[in-house]
C-alpha cells in the first residue's frame, strides 16, 4: 500500500454519520433559517453553561463569606447567573418555536418539490415511498408526534440537561484530573447500558410505524365525514371503536416494549452511578477534611459533582427520533420520486422534441403495449396491447374492472410509460414529444375528478381564461345554473356552496369542455358522468359529442346506452382487446358485447338499476 493510502480518509463511516436522520435534522436547521438557527445554538450553549457557572459563583460566595471579604461582586455573579438560568429558557423556547415552524415551512416546501415536480407520477402509487409520504406529509399534524415548533423545546431541553452535565464535570478538573472521566465515563455508560436494553430504542421502527398507520386510520373512520353514513347504516359505530381501542392498544404495547426497563441494566447502572458519585466526594470530602481543599472550593465541586448527573436525563431523546424521522423521509424522497416519477427517455434521442399542433392528424397507436405499476409484486395490467384509434373518431372501452380502462388514459395522458411497446401519435413516439405539448392537446375526466375549493370560475378554468368560453363549457355540461362564477364551491368559505355528486360531475365536464375550446384534441372521459342517472348521461354524452366532433374521444363507461353512441366499442380483457367494433357489428358477433348489452337491456326492463357491477355481468357471459 503506498504512503499517501493512509491519508485518505474513511468515507463511509462519515457517509453514516450523515446519513443519520439525527444528523440530517439538525443540518436542516440553518438551512431553514439560518439566524434563527445560530441565535437556537447560542442560547444552547449558554444554557448549557450556566449550571457549571452556578457551581463556581456558589463557591465563589462560600469562599468570601469564610474570608470575611466582600459579597458584592460574588452576590452579583451568582445572581446573574441565577437571572440568566430563569430568563434564557423561555427566549430559547421562543426561538425554538419560531424555528420549528421554519423548518416546517422549508421540509413541506422540499416536499411540494419533490412530489410535483416529476413529470409522472409514478411515485405518488409506488407502494415503496408510501411509509415515507405519509411521515413526510403529516409529520407537522401532532399525529406521530408534537410538532416542530413544540418538539424544538423538548429537544433543546435535552441537549441542555446533556451539555450541562458534562460542563459541570468540567469544573472537577479543578479538583482532580481523573474526576470528571469517572463521573462522566459513569453516566454515559448508564446511557448506554439502558439504550442498549430498549430505554430510548428509536419507537419508529417499522412495526411501530405500521401500528401507528392503522391506528391513525381507524381514528379517521371515526371522526371523519365521509364514512359516517355507512358507518351510522350498519351499525359499525361499536365496531369502529372496538377496532379503535384494540389498533391503539396494540401501537401503545409495541411502544411500551421499545421503552421498557431490563431489570439488569437498570441494577448495573445504579451501581456504576453510586459508585462514581460515592468516589469523587469522598475525595472532596477527604480534601476538606485535610485542609487541601477550601470550603469555598468545596462547594463549586460538590455542586458541579451533583449537576453532572443531568447527564442521565438528557441525551438525544424520543422528541429528537419523531422529529428527525420526517425530517429523513423528506430526504429520501427529494432523492427518490425523481426517478420513480420520471418518464422513460425518447426512443431515439437525436428526434426532434417539437410541439404538438394539430396531432393526432390521423391516428393514435397502441403498439404491443405492457404495463404494470410501480411495485416488485405488480401484475401486468396491460400485456401486449395492440390498438389504433383513427384521428377525429370516439371510442368507447368497457370490460370488467381492473381490465386496464383507467390505466388506458393514464398512458395517453402521459402519467406513465409503458414498460413495453409503445404508443404512437401519427406515427411519432408519444415519448419523442415535448411532455407539456402534448398534455395541452389532451383534456380529461377522471373517475376521482378534482374538486377545488375555489369558485366556479376557477374550477372550470383553473388557469384563467376567457368568461365566455367558461360560461359556452358550463352550458354544454348542463351546468350553467348552478350558482355564480364567483361563488366558492366549499360551504366553509363565505358565501360559499357545496354542489351534488352528480353536479359536481357536471363541473368536471365543463373544465375539459373548456380544455378543448382552448386547443385539446384529445378527450378522455373515465366514467364521466358515474353519479347521473342514465337518460342524463347519454344525454350528455350525446352533447359531447357534438361538442368535441373535430377530437378524437375516448370513453369508459359501463352503461351501454351511452357506449352504444360511440363509432367504435373496444372490449377489454386481461389487458387485450377481444372485440372490437361499432355497436351494430359487436351486437352481430354475438359475443361477449352482447352478453352484456342484453343484461343491462334486461334489467332496465324489469325497472332494475341499469348500473350494475361490471364483474357482475362479466360472471354471466365471460
Amino acid at each position: 500500500m503506498s504512503a499517501g493510502a493512509h491519508t485518505i480518509p474513511d468515507m463511509s463511516l462519515w457517509r453514516r454519520l450523515t446519513e443519520r436522520a439525527e444528523w440530517r435534522f439538525f443540518a436542516t436547521l440553518h438551512r431553514a433559517d439560518r439566524r434563527l438557527g445560530v441565535a437556537w445554538w447560542g442560547l444552547l450553549g449558554a444554557r448549557s453553561v450556566l449550571p457549571a457557572l452556578l457551581a463556581i459563583a456558589m463557591g465563589v460566595l462560600v469562599g468570601a463569606v469564610t474570608r470575611g471579604g466582600s459579597l458584592a461582586g460574588p452576590l452579583a455573579f451568582a445572581g446573574s447567573v441565577f437571572v440568566l438560568m430563569q430568563v434564557l429558557p423561555s427566549v430559547h423556547t421562543a426561538v425554538g418555536a419560531n424555528l420549528g415552524d421554519r423548518m416546517a415551512a422549508w421540509l413541506n416546501d422540499r416536499l411540494l418539490e419533490a412530489t410535483v415536480r416529476p413529470a409522472g407520477m409514478g411515485h405518488l402509487e409506488d407502494p415503496e415511498l408510501a411509509k415515507d409520504m405519509t411521515a413526510a406529509r403529516d409529520f407537522d399534524l401532532g399525529i406521530h408526534g408534537p410538532p416542530l415548533s413544540i418538539a424544538m423545546d423538548f429537544i433543546a431541553k435535552g441537549l441542555v440537561l446533556t451539555l450541562g452535565g458534562v460542563a459541570s464535570a468540567l469544573v472537577l478538573f479543578g479538583f482532580a484530573w481523573w474526576a470528571p472521566f469517572v463521573l462522566l465515563g459513569a453516566w454515559f455508560a448508564s446511557h448506554w447500558l439502558l439504550r442498549e436494553s430498549g430505554v430510548w430504542r428509536d419507537r419508529n421502527t417499522d412495526a411501530v410505524r405500521a401500528a401507528t398507520q392503522e391506528a391513525d386510520y381507524a381514528f379517521r373512520l371515526a371522526v371523519e365525514a365521509p364514512p359516517a353514513k355507512e358507518i351510522r347504516l350498519f351499525g359499525l359505530a361499536d365496531w369502529v371503536v372496538d377496532r379503535f381501542v384494540e389498533r391503539r392498544r396494540h401501537l401503545y404495547t409495541l411502544r411500551h416494549e421499545a421503552t421498557r426497563l431490563r431489570e439488569r441494566p437498570l441494577v448495573w447502572s445504579l451501581l456504576l452511578v453510586l459508585a462514581a458519585n460515592a468516589l469523587v466526594l469522598a475525595f472532596l470530602g477527604l480534601g476538606l477534611v485535610h485542609g487541601t481543599v477550601a470550603l469555598g472550593a468545596a462547594v463549586a465541586f460538590a455542586q458541579a459533582a451533583v449537576s453532572t448527573g443531568a447527564v442521565a436525563f438528557g441525551g438525544l431523546d424520543w422528541s429528537l427520533d419523531g422529529a428527525a424521522a420526517p425530517v429523513a423521509a423528506v430526504y429520501r424522497l427529494a432523492a427518490a420520486t425523481g426517478p420513480a416519477g420520471a418518464l422513460a427517455p425518447a426512443p431515439n434521442p437525436t428526434e426532434a422534441r417539437g410541439n404538438a399542433d394539430g396531432l393526432p392528424a390521423r391516428e393514435i397507436r397502441f403498439r404491443g403495449v405492457s404495463f404494470r405499476y410501480p411495485g416488485a409484486d405488480s401484475p401486468l395490467i396491460l400485456d401486449g396491447f395492440d390498438l389504433t384509434i383513427p384521428a377525429g373518431s370516439s371510442l368507447a372501452i368497457v370490460g370488467r374492472n381492473g381490465a386496464g380502462k383507467t390505466t388506458l388514459a393514464k398512458l395517453l395522458c402521459r402519467l406513465y410509460d409503458p414498460v413495453a411497446g409503445a404508443i404512437e401519435v401519427d406515427g411519432r413516439d408519444l415519448r419523442s414529444l415535448d411532455v407539456a405539448a402534448w398534455r395541452s392537446r389532451v383534456t380529461a375526466v377522471f373517475q376521482d375528478y378534482l374538486r377545488l375549493e375555489l369558485p366556479l370560475r376557477d374550477n372550470v378554468a383553473p388557469r384563467g381564461g376567457d368568461e365566455g368560453d367558461v360560461r359556452a363549457a358550463l352550458a354544454l355540461a348542463g351546468a350553467e345554473g348552478l350558482t355564480s362564477l364567483d361563488t366558492p364551491l366549499a360551504k366553509g368559505y363565505p358565501g360559499g356552496t357545496d354542489l351534488s355528486g352528480g353536479q359536481w360531475q357536471r363541473v368536471a365536464l365543463a373544465r375539459a369542455l373548456f380544455a378543448v375550446r382552448q386547443g385539446a384534441g384529445v378527450v378522455l372521459l373515465d366514467e364521466p358522468t358515474a353519479q347521473l342517472d342514465v337518460r342524463g348521461e347519454a344525454e350528455i354524452f350525446e352533447r359531447l359529442l357534438a361538442a368535441t366532433r373535430s377530437c378524437t374521444t375516448i370513453l369508459v363507461s359501463h352503461r351501454f346506452s351511452t357506449v352504444r353512441q360511440a363509432d367504435r366499442i373496444c372490449v377489454l380483457e386481461a389487458g387485450r382487446v377481444v372485440e372490437l367494433g361499432s355497436h351494430e357489428e359487436l351486437m352481430a358477433l354475438d359475443g361477449r358485447y352482447r352478453t352484456m348489452f342484453d343484461l343491462q337491456a334486461q334489467r332496465f326492463a324489469a325497472g332494475l338499476p341499469e348500473d350494475e357491477d361490471e364483474d357482475e355481468v362479466a360472471g354471466v357471459g365471460w
